[in-house]
């Protein structure tokens, strides 16, 4: 079955030489899952922290049907203040 990924930011380094502006589409088996699909671009486990499949917040054992659509974004980095915000105050 086929299947559509798109990765975003440092991810896009994990897509094949036939995928273009961060989104390959896949033949996978029947059944396949998201943790099959990582696995297959070489996306290690922790490295996929959102994962979307059709729009919908996934867990890596989703099964896909054909046509699913993959999101997969890195983990997001922030937490901090704002660029020029002063510290907050303990």
């Amino acid at each position: 079955m086929r299947v559509e990924v798109r990765l975003f930011a440092t991810l896009v380094d994990f897509l094949p030489s036939h995928g273009r502006d961060g989104i390959v589409q896949l033949e996978v088996p029947d059944g396949s899952t998201v943790a099959e699909v990582t696995g297959r671009l070489g996306i290690p486990a922790d490295v996929a922290r959102v994962v979307l499949v059709n729009g919908r917040d996934v867990e890596p054992e989703q099964r896909l049907a054909k046509q699913d659509v993959v999101t997969i974004f890195p983990p997001l980095a922030g937490g901090g203040p704002a660029s020029g915000a002063p510290p907050a105050e303990a």
